[in-house]
């Protein structure tokens, strides 16, 4: 079965697994209406259930050998016992029913070397993060772990060959299957009692499973590691970001490349999404962070203007230069005055930004070119961070306080 993370999280389209596995071990039983199930082998790549899980038999087409099961996960998917999917029934009906107890009995152990796999992955990827954006690490731990979660999202080999995985490289396969085995079903000889086919499927099972559960651990570390606030922020991606739902933002200006010669954005702000104007985006803000961009402005204006003296532009003109580069914003009250008109050398060029009637602000919408973007790529971010259950609600009252600077770095004006 194929356990590849970037696929773990498909859902079951409740069609037949169709993959051939092993015809040898076909079953002709006949299962009811209403019986009790449980997986032994679907060779489906992109369903959730794992061997040992339980579910109901809706029916059983015997003409095509299909099995239509609710399994107790919520998954509907099929089982084509032609193409090599396998369940048994999960009780055992009669003593006489020695097979279907054994296959019963096989799901469940699958389903511990499972489990067993699964914590043997986590604790592996915990020490292995240690070294690499941990404690124990050097250099500059957000970066590695930026340049980790990029790997791992572009299926990148040179990343993905360096996380932790399992291998039995230098000891004979039957010894490690036997100690790992016992471990896992508390049996010491029964490793030995099994078939060759078997052997290979519980170490496959656990071998994937310790695989999957060591990258979605490393994604997991690595997601606090890189985070400018100490804390998950994967579920306020741009590409999840929707209308009514909270993102970071930024302009499309702010983007620069540290020393390191990956992409930065000195700071980024906390907003609504509310709507795109020619394929940017608009939010509104709470006044704290409509403060922090007006602040951010007059900073980044204030750079310039020392640029031009630091160059020998006369007293006299400094204003004129960084009024021609940089919109003026400023507070009159609760409204937001944003100047252009040297800019765009229009004189009714100034623009009065009020607050909506919760008080939230939309500054330069439709004027700059903002975007959502990577919180990952963020020196700092401004505003409240909504917990990942309310990322798309769009409601303030909802937001978690976050890490927040009560001010930031400079943010230019240029669309």
């Amino acid at each position: 079965m194929n356990t590849d993370p970037l696929l773990s999280a498909a859902a079951d389209d409740g069609g037949p697994s169709t993959d051939p596995d092993d015809r040898s071990e076909i079953t002709m039983a006949s299962y009811e209406t209403g019986q009790r199930v449980a997986l032994v082998h679907t060779s489906d790549p992109h369903t959730l259930l794992r061997p040992g899980d339980t579910g109901t038999v809706r029916r059983h087409d015997q003409r095509q050998n299909l099995v239509e099961v609710t399994w107790d996960s919520g998954s509907t998917l099929s089982m084509c016992l032609d193409a090599g999917d396998r369940i048994a029934p999960a009780t055992t009906p009669s003593p006489t029913g020695a097979p279907v107890a054994e296959a019963t009995e096989w799901a469940a152990a699958l389903q511990r070397m499972r489990a067993a796999g699964t914590d043997a992955g986590r604790t592996a990827a915990e020490w292995w993060a240690q070294d690499t954006i941990g404690a124990r690490a050097s250099g500059d731990t957000r970066l590695a772990a930026r340049r980790i979660l990029a790997g791992v999202n572009d299926g990148d080999p040179a990343v993905l060959d360096a996380l932790p995985r399992f291998s039995s490289a230098g000891e004979p396969v039957d010894v490690a299957g036997w100690e790992l085995f016992a471990d896992a079903t508390d049996d010491v000889s029964a490793w030995f009692g099994l078939r060759l086919q078997q052997r290979d499927e519980a170490m496959t099972v656990y071998r994937n499973a310790y695989d999957t559960a060591a990258t979605d651990r490393v994604v997991q570390l690595c997601h606090l590691a890189a985070s400018p606030t100490g804390t998950d922020l994967s579920h306020l991606h741009p590409d999840r970001v929707r209308i009514g739902g909270a993102g970071v933002f930024s302009g499309d200006w702010a983007r620069s490349s540290g020393p390191d010669g990956d992409e930065r954005i000195e700071v980024g702000f906390v907003g609504t999404l509310i709507d795109h104007w020619n394929g940017w985006a608009v939010f509104s803000c709470t006044r704290p962070v409509a403060e922090s961009i007006v602040a951010d402005q007059q900073r980044h204006r204030d750079q310039h203007r020392d640029s031009l003296r630091d160059a020998a532009v006369p007293a006299d003109d400094l204003d004129r230069r960084v009024d021609a580069a940089l919109a003026d914003l400023s507070f009159d009250g609760d409204v937001i005055v944003a100047d252009q008109r040297t800019m765009s050398a229009d004189p009714q060029a100034i623009e009065r930004i009020a607050p909506d009637g919760d008080g939230r602000y939309v500054v330069m919408g439709r004027s700059w070119c903002w975007e959502a973007i990577d919180p990952y790529d963020c020196h700092r971010i401004v505003g409240d961070l909504p917990e990942p259950d309310h990322a798309q609600a769009a409601t303030p009252d909802h937001a978690a306080p976050a890490e927040a600077e009560p001010d930031s770095a400079a943010a230019s004006d240029t669309p």
